[in-house]
């Protein structure tokens, strides 16, 4: 038997390699962009940096360190120069794609950083190299026009489809996110009572109304539940992100009602006691209908001071006589504390006691005309909201 050369027995000495094995590597030498490992080969092995990762804005000295031990597979034993051709993002892809494909199986939430936004039509996200397609139909469940908010941020999801051999990983965040609101949802409303005092954040303000996030759920807070008084716009009170004590009026389903007339502070309380009928009051033209004027006798009280009642001669409407801001003193004629009105009358105060009495019977103007009008114009103003 022949003895075996010098350079014979240093090739035996060096482990075989083959293409798509999985070696370990100690980096000997790393530059911006490409690092060199030793993988106990004859021939040291080259690991680019676009075989590194699928991110080609990194630094691999950032990334790396001489004395570093990585896990690589080979791509090529000779890459043409003597040099073994390395991979290390497709290891790390293969592990991502079996954890896709679990997390498909098993519906499992996914985590990944988003990349890429595709002209505004979904966003791309990277899980561990492989690249997820989130459809902007599948990224929420509301419609979002701008998508740049979700770039470099990690978000969570379910696989929708997961096809390796055609490299389709499609990604479902909405699903996810209807989950966990119908999940705090039902915390919510585990928790809540009506005639419970809530604190909550104002989310969206419209002419009829406010709705309030009260943590999971929202409530609707009514233009007519805002004040103990009358409120032209609920868009002059409140704005997104106000802060808001709210009383839980009334809980349907998931559709709860809200209130911020609290009964301590009712103004129309012991209404009898603070303007018997008979007695004299003052007040300021708060507004104006064809039949009438509210007079405003303190915060949250208006009184009804019907056209037939503004004066002893005849008055064809309220403007021809008065204006908004006029001060105006007037008899009460009727407390109505359970519908919380009141009646008003000039007329009463100018007419002589026994020409009243005499009247009674004629009288143009009674209680069941003021609650007709007065239900006339919350029908009005309920259909204007519902508009």
């Amino acid at each position: 038997m022949s003895e075996l050369t010098f350079e014979q027995m240093l090739d035996e000495s060096f482990k075989t390699i083959r293409t798509g094995e999985i070696v370990s590597g100690e980096v000997i030498d790393v530059k911006p962009d490409y690092i060199i490992l030793n993988i106990g080969y004859k021939s040291d092995g080259i690991l680019t940096k676009a075989e590194y990762s699928n991110d080609l804005s990194i630094d691999l000295t950032e990334k790396v360190k001489i004395g570093d031990n990585i896990d690589v597979k080979v791509i090529k034993v000779n890459d043409g120069e003597g040099q073994v051709s390395l991979t290390h993002k497709r290891i790390i892809a293969d592990k991502g794609s079996k954890a896709l494909e679990d997390a498909f199986n098993n519906k499992t939430v996914v985590k990944g950083v988003v990349s890429q936004i595709p002209n505004n039509k979904g966003v791309i996200v990277v899980v561990d190299e492989v690249r997820v397609f989130i459809p902007a139909g599948l990224l929420s469940d509301a419609y979002e026009k701008d998508l740049s908010k979700y770039m470099d941020k990690e978000i969570e999801f379910y696989m929708q489809e997961y096809e390796p051999k055609q490299r389709r990983y499609i990604g479902n965040r909405k699903e996810l996110v209807l989950e966990q609101k119908n999940k705090a949802m039902e915390e919510v409303l585990s928790k809540i009572n009506v005639g419970d005092t809530v604190e909550g954040t104002v989310k969206n303000v419209t002419d009829f109304g406010a709705f309030i996030d009260l943590g999971g759920i929202d409530g609707l807070l009514h233009i007519k539940e805002m004040s103990w008084g009358r409120i032209e716009s609920a868009k002059k009170l409140y704005k997104a992100g106000d802060k808001i004590k709210v009383l839980i009026k009334d809980i349907n389903g998931t559709r709860i009602s809200l209130s911020t007339k609290f009964e301590d502070e009712n103004p129309w309380k012991d209404l009898s006691t603070r303007f018997p009928v008979g007695s004299v009051v003052t007040g300021k033209v708060a507004r104006m209908t064809d039949f009438g004027a509210f007079v405003q006798l303190e915060g949250g009280v208006d009184a009804l001071l019907h056209v037939s009642q503004i004066s002893k001669n005849h008055v064809e409407k309220p403007s021809d006589v008065l204006k908004i801001g006029d001060e105006v003193t007037a008899e009460v004629t009727e407390v109505n504390e359970e519908n919380n009105r009141i009646s008003l009358s000039v007329r009463a105060m100018l007419t002589p006691k026994k020409d009243k009495e005499e009247s009674d019977d004629s009288e143009e103007y009674s209680t069941v005309n003021v609650e007709e009008v007065v239900a006339n114009e919350e029908e009005a103003a309920k259909a204007e909201s519902e508009e």
